[in-house]
């Protein structure tokens, strides 16, 4: 059985009401991952919101494979107004994050939401509090491990993962 590519593939191309907000995600390889898992699950923008993000460069363009000429993104310094506005737009906010409220993914129903704004955070210590506090969710990923986190892009990739087979099935 011959391996298919990407210029042999039967996908359909589609994107789902989905933005992702970067909370000083920092390190390039992780920023080009998130282009590429954007990509791949059909995001419609992503927000990088921080300072000094490092958006471009050979490091961050090496992992996105191109990806980041066809993912619309802004690079905001305050998180706060870009939830504000997505807000204003009727997203709504979703935090991932461990926290002792916190959802699990497989318990929520992502399908009632018309549309989401996925937050996730800087790769040392998460989303800041105050975002959370502006979230009208907050999920995590349940873990069975010693450890209580995994990388940024591997997080988000299981998250985008079960919010667009939640949308498909309801569709």
């Amino acid at each position: 059985m011959p391996q298919l590519t990407h210029y042999n593939t039967e996908f359909t191309k589609r994107n789902f009401p989905i933005v992702l907000v970067s909370d000083q995600v920092s390190n390039a390889p992780n920023i080009g991952s998130l282009f590429r898992i954007s990509d791949a699950f059909g995001v419609e923008k992503i927000f990088f919101c921080g300072e000094n993000i490092p958006v471009f460069g050979r490091k961050m363009t090496k992992t996105a494979r191109a990806t980041e000429k066809v993912v619309p993104f802004e690079i905001k310094e305050d998180i706060h107004e870009v939830i504000a506005q997505l807000q204003k737009e009727d997203y709504s906010i979703i935090s991932l994050e461990i926290t002792e409220k916190s959802t699990a993914i497989h318990e929520v129903d992502f399908s009632k939401f018309e549309k989401i704004a996925l937050v996730i955070g800087n790769e040392s210590f998460g989303v800041n509090p105050e975002t959370l506090y502006e979230s009208d969710l907050v999920t995590h990923i349940e873990m069975f491990g010693q450890n209580s986190s995994m990388n940024v892009v591997q997080a988000t990739n299981i998250v985008l993962y079960e919010i667009t087979r939640q949308l498909m099935l309801a569709n």
